[in-house]
């Protein structure tokens, strides 16, 4: 009876051993976790605290339980680059070098080749200005510095901007550098030559606008796109990713597709490819009050696939013409009938014009200026 307490007691111990290894090994494996992250973020004094407190010891090689034997050094990792990982507040880690936050928009082009091939396509001169939007950590800043007169930086993160600050200091090219700290959307363009860059993707819409409308004009623009946001800037009528972007853009500069960019030419590498799009303004621009112009495409383009006979018969359309109407009318002295209803002469106008039954999806720009002076000849304005 005694032999078997002592067997029972000796099993329990065995056990309780077992686990204790156990519970000592997933602890060991948990701050080997912490220190790996902690090392990347330069902040390894609170993980060192914890294994002290947990009864750890820190050697060279290890995370090991005070009194026992080292742990083996970790197998040796494959060569190559780094993985990037996203932390859950969305920046990602990536060493060596600053976090980038992806929410943001920070992709930074690191392939010299690519580099190189923008710059070259830019066709820089020695006098001119560029402007440059989202430089990051400089790649494709410090190879436009060497070529042209000066280069105007516009940057939303000061953690960049301290980056980029320490890679040309004391270098012949830091007086050609100049910095902007702010969003490039909320503030006034400076004057420029050229602009070159590659671009946050959130921003890429409202940029390109501001842009063509920016005076005095600039030669050409070299940006760096989402592929999809590219291919609808140089789309043609008729194909399936033509829009109110694509008419608006060709309305007020020639637009070119350059090149295709694949995600690992980036670090951390978005989950998009890109392109490189040209994009030279129309010196002079047409003579098209730009405001009207875009009240009546963001109207056939609501549907494109629907006919404009169609498309204007929306009563929140028929609406907002029916007031532009009655002010044309006011200001001009003109008399407007009892019975006047705007549904009926909005479809006299598409008919005399001969696009009732056309669809926005197939018309072109020399189509939407006929159209645009069919409707204000007859006193309807879309501003």
């Amino acid at each position: 009876m005694a032999d078997k307490k002592q067997a029972a007691r000796a099993t329990t111990t065995a056990s309780r051993t077992l686990r204790n290894s156990l519970s000592t090994r997933r602890a060991v494996q948990r701050w080997e976790r912490q220190a790996a992250q902690a090392e990347r973020l330069e902040t390894c004094e609170p993980w060192l605290d914890n294994c002290t407190g947990h009864g750890l010891a820190v050697t060279a090689t290890a995370v090991i339980p005070t009194g026992g034997r080292p742990r083996p050094p970790a197998r040796r990792a494959r060569a190559g680059p780094a993985r990037p990982r996203v932390t859950r507040s969305g920046f990602s880690l990536c060493p060596p070098g600053p976090l980038f936050n992806t929410g943001a928009g920070q992709h930074i082009l690191k392939n010299p080749l690519v580099v190189n091939s923008i710059v070259e396509k830019a066709a820089l001169r020695r006098t001119d200005v560029v402007l440059e939007v989202g430089p990051g950590t400089g790649n494709l800043t410090v190879k436009m510095l060497e070529k042209v007169k000066k280069v105007i930086a516009c940057e939303i993160d000061p953690r960049l901007v301290g980056e980029l600050q320490k890679r040309v200091q004391g270098t012949c090219l830091a007086n050609k550098l100049e910095i902007k700290v702010g969003d490039v959307l909320k503030t006034d363009l400076p004057f420029f030559d050229a602009c070159v860059a590659n671009l946050p993707y959130q921003i890429s819409s409202p940029f390109v606008f501001k842009l063509l409308l920016h005076r005095p004009f600039f030669r050409c623009a070299i940006l760096m796109f989402q592929r999809e946001f590219a291919l609808r800037l140089v789309a043609k009528p008729g194909t399936k990713l033509y829009c109110r972007l694509s008419i608006n853009t060709q309305l007020l500069a020639r637009v070119d597709h350059l090149m295709k960019v694949g995600k690992n030419n980036f670090r951390p590498p978005p989950k998009v490819e890109s392109s490189v799009v040209r994009i030279e303004p129309k010196n002079p621009p047409p003579p098209i009050n730009f405001q009207e112009w875009d009240g009546l495409v963001r109207i056939a383009f609501v549907r494109k696939n629907k006919t404009l006979s169609a498309a204007f018969k929306s009563s929140a359309v028929e609406q907002l013409l029916d007031h532009n109407y009655r002010i044309h009318c006011s200001l001009h002295n003109t008399e407007i009938p009892e019975n006047f209803k705007i549904a009926e002469k909005i479809q006299t106008v598409l008919k005399n014009t001969g696009y009732s039954e056309k669809r926005a999806r197939s018309m072109d720009i020399d189509d939407f200026i006929k159209l645009l002076h069919g409707f204000n000849s007859e006193g309807i304005h879309f501003s």
